[in-house]
């Protein structure tokens, strides 16, 4: 009897997935198979954290004479026979004769009982893997009217395994078993001794017994200690005792990263708004300005115009706007005339409100530039 098969990947959360994929071969009878997991763990998973910040706690494959931090790719095996170390390379490893056959070879059938419990390992479920299942019901009819199971020998993950092939309901199950040398034989003195024990103590022991019989039935069983683990973290999640997972390994929420950003956007707004209204109030109390303050404000006036509705200004307003330009670039230098006349063109896009509050400006300016030369200075 031979099987083939080639790992797989399992999915948790009660999904049964193929872990092996191959076939059983029964004399000259092929029972192509798909292998599953017979069990599952349902421990609640935890992990380790510091108690103080809830961060995860990490560990380091640190080497003892250096203190590096090593690589997996950098690790060999090796043995330790109290004294010595040997140490061994892939390449030692990848030299040993590793059994790499497909097949379940049968070593003997024997009688179900004569296997102890304590001998069994992890077990795998056999599905058929192919549209006619009569090869696959013959081998389980085999096994039963026998009332024997298979002990078997075959390779697992490059080792080789000894496993029994028997039936559970009418599925073929495959068990691993340990190895003779893997159960170990106890040897404790004080069952050297044998006590008397009397007819009425052995009558009365088995009256306590006979009060107890049942059928076993699983399903009446819980683990309690993880039933109440699982109520205790529910609560937890309920009350809201708990932190965000992402800041458990060093990162920060995306809220926070959201928050922070609008932070800084309104500190550069309030700072610009800043600067903007220290401009506008040096200039007024200047008269002209310098030409960085009319590019400046005339960078502000056409924002604000992009956001009011797109009127035209009156015709008689742009005249004067430009008849007001023209006068105070007469007594502005080169310089500010040449801002002027880009203030004057973007004023004329301007709403009607904008452009007459510019043009009353430009006047202010003109005026207060003619102003200017009566006060002297020593």
């Amino acid at each position: 009897m031979a099987t083939g098969a080639t790992l797989g990947i399992r999915e948790h959360h009660g999904v049964m997935r193929a872990i092996w994929k191959g076939a059983v071969t029964f004399g000259l009878v092929n029972v192509p198979v798909k292998l599953y997991s017979a069990t599952e763990d349902h421990d609640v998973g935890l992990h380790q954290v510091h108690d103080t910040d809830g961060g995860r706690i990490r560990y380091q494959r640190r080497c003892e004479v250096c203190g590096k931090v090593v690589d997996y790719g950098h690790i060999a095996k090796a043995y330790d026979d109290g004294e010595r170390t040997v140490v061994l390379t892939p390449d030692d490893l990848d030299a040993l004769p590793v059994e790499r056959s497909r097949e379940i070879d049968v070593v003997e059938f024997v009688p179900r009982d004569q296997i102890d419990p304590i001998m069994y390992e992890h077990a795998y479920y056999l599905e058929p893997d192919s549209k006619s299942v009569k090869s696959y019901r013959l081998l389980v009819r085999t096994l039963e009217e026998s009332d024997r199971v298979a002990v078997v020998s075959f390779s697992l993950r490059q080792r080789t395994r000894l496993a029994a092939l028997r039936v559970r309901g009418d599925v073929l199950l495959l068990q691993v078993l340990r190895w003779d040398d893997e159960v170990r034989e106890p040897e404790f003195p004080s069952l050297d001794e044998t006590p008397r024990i009397t007819a009425k103590e052995l009558e009365m022991a088995s009256a306590l017994v006979a009060s107890f019989e049942s059928d076993f039935e699983p399903e009446k069983f819980t683990d309690e200690y993880q039933v109440q683990l699982r109520t205790l973290i529910d609560a937890k999640l309920e009350h809201g005792d708990a932190v965000d997972t992402a800041a458990t390994f060093g990162e920060e929420p995306d809220e926070e990263k959201e928050d922070g950003a609008e932070v800084i956007d309104l500190m550069e707004v309030l700072r610009r708004s800043v600067e903007r209204s220290r401009g506008s109030g040096s200039s007024g109390a200047s008269g002209g300005g310098s030409s960085d303050d009319s590019s400046g404000d005339g960078a502000e006036k056409s924002s604000s115009s992009r956001r009011s509705p797109a009127k035209k200004a009156p015709a008689k307003t742009s005249a004067a706007k430009t008849s007001a330009a023209k006068t105070s670039a007469a007594k502005k230098p080169a310089g500010s005339g040449a801002s002027g006349t880009k203030d004057s063109g973007s004023a004329s896009k301007a709403p009607v409100k904008k452009t007459t509050a510019r043009a009353t400006a430009t006047k202010a300016t003109s005026g207060s530039a003619k102003k200017t030369p009566a006060k002297k200075t020593g």
